[in-house]
């Protein structure tokens, strides 16, 4: 499992390296482009939307670079927007350790 989430952030970062900044909408390591408001929708999609398959996990457990990886395998299976996408990202990233 952690060869495949190693794998998947690896082959996130490549993406999104690989692509031009004013065309990607996905989530990037360390960049926060939501308001507030936004990141209180997020962690409401967050909530909703992943809790109804699993346990959630706790923001705080990876870094941001890792967590571009499982939001960009797990955001398609969870049916969300490039937005909602960009939202949970910037909530689960703002969550303080």
């Amino acid at each position: 499992m952690k060869k495949l989430i190693a794998a998947a952030t690896f082959t996130a970062i490549l993406l999104v390296s690989c692509t031009p900044k004013a065309a990607t909408s996905t989530a990037t390591a360390g960049t926060s482009t939501s308001t507030a408001e936004q990141i209180a929708q997020g962690k409401t999609i967050f909530e909703n939307s992943c809790g109804r398959c699993h346990k959630l996990p706790d923001p705080a457990s990876h870094n941001s670079v890792q967590w571009v990886g499982i939001m960009n395998s797990m955001a398609p299976k969870a049916k969300l927007t490039d937005e909602q996408h960009q939202w949970v990202y910037d909530y689960i990233v703002s969550v303080k350790k």
